[in-house]
């Protein structure tokens, strides 16, 4: 079975190089390849047809992409390209497109230019009027969505919060009220206290999920309700461990009343006049029995309408 199957799966590969040799591949241009987030086998036929034509790969770190360049049996020349030296990196590409080259992007893992470095690169190739061709693949916080089983309305991808407290407070409060999934990545030494704060300022009863080493051996995804969330965490070591992507459900805007919004946000805006955002908001939290962490967010937005 078996052995019909990968026969199957090689005459299905042969079949889908002949499709990509009819696509249209023009020099000059920046290929922005995504590349496994962990399973090797999760690379596209594009992205390795893509690596196999270039003529350079522009990659955060080489020993990596050297390493993984050498497991599809392909060799070529690796220009560094991290976040310390994008800037210098994208002229020498720029310079090397503009001789008619194919460069590509790739990060360690994952696409390119998703809370990794390859932003500035692609903005600096676009300024140029040179072509970028992006090769879709995986991504991370795609692939934890589509197995959270969470609804709103969209998604809001925020990427690494703040190392600090204050600002990754800050951060969070400003989402609260957001009727979207929110999506957030994370490392596993900070996502104790990442999950503690989630809970603190969103509540007890809102759902989160954690998905780590996604694609990998030791793949998890766990949906638990927030004050759920650290003691399954803690009960393990090996839960954090690896690579975390957090998604928090949105928030119901059938919670709280229209009309008690409107008549908040009223309240508020009188209050800002006198008061700091946080006194305001305890202020009318007294006022109205809406709970502080919302009308702090809100006051945050009248206090601050262009940010």
């Amino acid at each position: 079975m078996s052995s019909q199957l990968s026969s199957h799966l090689i005459a299905l590969l042969d079949s889908l190089a002949e499709e990509i040799t009819l696509q249209r591949f023009p020099a000059g241009a920046l290929y922005v390849v995504a590349t496994p987030i962990g399973n090797l086998g999760d690379i596209s036929v594009r992205a390795l047809s893509v690596l196999e034509m270039v003529d350079a790969v522009a990659c955060e770190d080489t020993r990596n992409t050297g390493q993984l360049m050498k497991r599809y049996g392909l060799s070529k020349p690796l220009i560094t390209t991290h976040q310390h030296n994008e800037a210098e990196a994208a002229q020498k590409i720029i310079e090397r497109l503009h001789r008619g080259e194919r460069i590509a992007l790739v990060s360690d893992a994952g696409t390119p230019a998703i809370s990794d470095p390859g932003t500035r690169v692609v903005d600096a190739v676009i300024n140029q009027g040179l072509a970028v061709v992006p090769i879709a693949g995986p991504a991370a916080a795609t692939a934890a969505l589509s197995g959270s089983g969470l609804s709103g309305e969209g998604f809001h991808f925020s990427g690494f919060l703040p190392s600090k407290d204050a600002q990754r407070d800050s951060a969070l409060q400003s989402l609260i009220d957001s009727p979207s999934v929110l999506v957030f990545y994370e490392a596993p030494h900070r996502v104790l206290d990442t999950v503690n704060a989630m809970r603190r300022l969103f509540g007890d009863q809102r759902r989160i999920v954690i998905a780590r080493e996604l694609s990998k051996l030791f793949e998890q995804i766990h949906r638990c309700a927030l004050s759920e969330a650290h003691e399954w965490l803690a009960a393990d070591a090996n839960r954090q461990r690896g690579e975390f992507v957090l998604l928090i459900e949105g928030a119901n805007r059938g919670d709280i009343d229209t009309d008690s919004m409107l008549e908040a946000r009223r309240l508020l805006t009188i209050l800002l006049e006198e008061c700091p955002v946080s006194q305001a908001a305890a202020l009318a939290a007294k006022i109205t029995k809406i709970k502080k962490n919302t009308l702090y967010a809100m006051a945050l937005e009248i206090a601050n309408p262009s940010s």
